[in-house]
């Protein structure tokens, strides 16, 4: 059953990604700028009338353009990824939930084609990213409200700057906000392969923080591991070597935890609980492995371990 969600969520994707975004396949995405002399007939969005299977209820239409004025924005969408928070989001069991009918997609980015007389924030050539989840990215071009939207560097790998906007901030929040961190600590993390963790690790190597990244067991984990550790993964261990007596030894030569992220849950949190540092008040945060654009999460804090 799992095995079928997968494919049916990749061919979804890739449907999604070829009829809103046909240059993404050719590659075409890294070079070409836009102008402002788009025929109207080319705007084109992904929308959704009622909540289902993405596969059968997103549509791809031609819209029209408001006109600017004001506070008002047009944006020309450089680039959107297909995240699953935005296929359960269409499936209707998703925390935030926009009026339908939407725009399906939380995340992308876009650059700035015209502003109203009141923008002062954003100029014509800018790129720009979802201020908050629920936009409707995933469409060629559209008009938002100046505060719908956020200023980013124009510099920025485009894919990263598409995907700035949930995974990342979710890493710094989770890293920022519970402890006081100081160079030289080191954080405990399960799922490390998500794109949360993924971030966590690239995050906590440019504040100096060492870091036990634990992944499920699987064919290819030297593959996964040389991966993570090319992105500053200081180690890289399994659920299973995780639970061996000899992680003992371990935390004899390289600092116990003073943070533990946890998006998996049961026996694979109380592990990274069983290794927190004991002369701390600590927190296991859960995070969304794909990402949580709402930024919920909630916290378990234990004083004292035996």
């Amino acid at each position: 059953m799992w095995g079928c969600g997968v494919l049916v969520r990749a061919r979804t994707r890739s449907r999604l990604r070829r009829e809103l975004f046909p240059a993404w396949d050719r590659g075409g995405f890294a070079a070409a700028p836009y102008s402002a002399s788009a025929e109207r007939s080319r705007v084109r969005a992904l929308v959704y009338g009622h909540h289902g299977d993405p596969a059968k209820v997103v549509e791809l239409k031609n819209q029209e353009l408001a006109a600017v004025g004001g506070s008002d924005v047009h944006v020309k969408m450089l680039a959107a990824p297909i995240n699953p928070s935005d296929i359960n989001m269409i499936q209707g069991n998703y925390g935030l939930l926009p009026k339908l009918p939407a725009v399906g997609g939380n995340e992308g980015v876009g650059q700035v084609v015209a502003v109203g007389g009141s923008v002062t924030g954003v100029k014509p050539g800018d790129w720009v990213i979802p201020a908050n989840a629920g936009l409707g990215t995933w469409r060629t071009e559209a008009v938002f409200s100046e505060e719908a939207l956020i200023s980013v560097p124009s510099d920025l790998p485009l894919q990263s700057a598409a995907t700035l906007s949930v995974n990342p901030c979710t890493a710094y929040r989770m890293l920022m906000d519970f402890e006081q961190l100081q160079p030289g600590d080191c954080v405990i993390q399960n799922a490390s392969n998500s794109g949360v963790g993924q971030a966590v690790i690239q995050i906590a190597t440019a504040l100096g923080l060492r870091t036990v990244n634990v992944v499920r067991d699987r064919p290819d984990l030297q593959k996964l591991t040389d991966r993570l550790k090319s992105l500053g993964a200081e180690h890289v261990l399994t659920e299973e070597e995780l639970r061996k007596h000899e992680m003992k030894n371990f935390f004899k030569d390289m600092p116990q935890p003073r943070l533990a992220l946890n998006c998996v849950g049961g026996k694979s949190s109380t592990e990274l609980l069983r290794h927190l540092a004991a002369s701390s008040f600590l927190r296991i945060s859960n995070f969304e492995a794909f990402g949580c654009p709402s930024g919920r999460r909630t916290t378990v804090q234990p004083s004292s371990r035996s």
